[in-house]
C-alpha cells in the first residue's frame, strides 16, 4: 500500500481528493490530512509517508517551501502538486519533471499520476528547478540541471537548442554551449510558450531574434546571424517567414 498525506488549506479540496483516491486508487491509503504547511511538516515527520499531495497556494506558506523544513536525507517521499496554476506555470512543472494535478482534479489524471509514482518512485525530481522557474512572472531565465548544479540561463541569449536523444545542447551567445539532461520536447513545452522561440525542426528550437534569412535551396534552411545554417521543416516555414518580416520592420 502507498501511504499518502494531503496538505491543502481548503477543506473541500481535501475532501474531494480523498474521495477520488478512495474510489479510484485502491492501493493508496490517506494517513493524514493537513490544512497548512506546519501541520503537514509535523505529519510527514510523524507518519513518514510515501507520497504527499501538496497544494501550492496556501496562506502563510507556499507549498514550494515544504522542502525547506527537511534535510536532504530526510526527503524519503515524493510530491504530487495539486494546483490551480494555468499556462506558463504548468510548463514549469513539465520542464522540471515534477508531477502535478490541475484542479479540479480529473479522476483519470489522478490514476495516471499514481501509476507514474509507482513506476518511477526511485526517480530523482528537480524540485529546485521547479522553484526557480516558478519564481518568475515570465521566462527571463530558465534553470536547467548540470551535474549536481543548476545553470541559470538568460533566454534572450539562447540562440538555438539542438536535441540529441535524451539530451539537449543549448547554444548561447559568445559560443557558449551547455549539454543538459532534458530532451527537446521538455524545452518545447516550456520555452516555446515564449513566442520568440519556435520548434523549427524535429531536432531544433530557434530564437527567431537570431535569424538572418531563409534559404530556399536544399529543401530550405535558416541562416542565423552567426552564419550557421539550420534545417527547417516545411510545416514551420510560414511561422518563420512571419517572424523574419517582424524582425525586418
Amino acid at each position: 500500500m502507498i501511504q499518502a498525506i494531503i496538505i491543502d488549506d481548503e477543506k473541500r479540496a481535501r475532501l474531494n481528493l480523498a474521495l477520488l483516491i478512495n474510489e479510484y486508487c485502491s492501493d493508496v491509503t490517506i494517513i493524514a490530512e493537513c490544512e497548512n504547511l506546519p501541520e503537514g511538516v509535523k505529519a510527514i515527520r510523524k507518519n513518514k509517508p510515501d507520497l504527499v499531495f501538496l497544494d501550492i497556494e496556501m496562506p502563510g506558506h507556499s507549498g514550494l517551501e515544504l522542502l525547506d523544513f527537511f534535510d536532504e536525507n530526510e526527503v524519503n517521499f515524493k510530491i504530487i502538486f495539486t494546483t490551480a496554476y494555468q499556462e506558463y506555470a504548468i510548463q514549469a512543472f513539465k520542464f522540471s519533471a515534477i508531477d502535478y494535478l490541475l484542479k479540479p482534479i480529473n479522476p483519470n489524471e489522478l490514476v495516471d499520476s499514481i501509476a507514474r509514482f509507482t513506476k518511477e518512485k526511485e526517480k530523482y525530481n528537480n524540485y529546485a528547478i521547479l522553484r526557480e522557474n516558478l519564481k518568475q512572472d515570465r521566462l527571463k531565465k530558465i534553470a536547467v540541471p548540470s551535474g549536481n548544479s543548476l545553470l541559470f540561463l538568460e533566454t534572450e541569449k539562447i540562440i538555438f537548442i539542438k536535441g540529441e536523444g535524451a539530451y539537449s545542447e543549448i547554444n548561447c551567445e559568445n559560443n557558449e554551449k551547455y549539454l543538459v539532461s532534458r530532451n527537446l520536447k521538455n524545452f518545447e513545452d516550456i520555452i516555446c510558450f515564449n513566442s520568440i522561440f519556435v520548434r523549427t525542426h524535429k531536432s531544433y528550437i530557434v530564437n527567431t531574434q537570431f535569424i538572418r534569412a531563409y534559404n530556399k535551396s536544399d529543401g530550405g534552411s535558416l541562416e542565423l546571424k552567426n552564419g550557421l545554417q539550420l534545417p527547417l521543416s516545411n510545416e514551420k516555414l510560414e511561422i518563420i517567414l512571419e517572424a523574419i518580416e517582424i524582425i525586418k520592420r
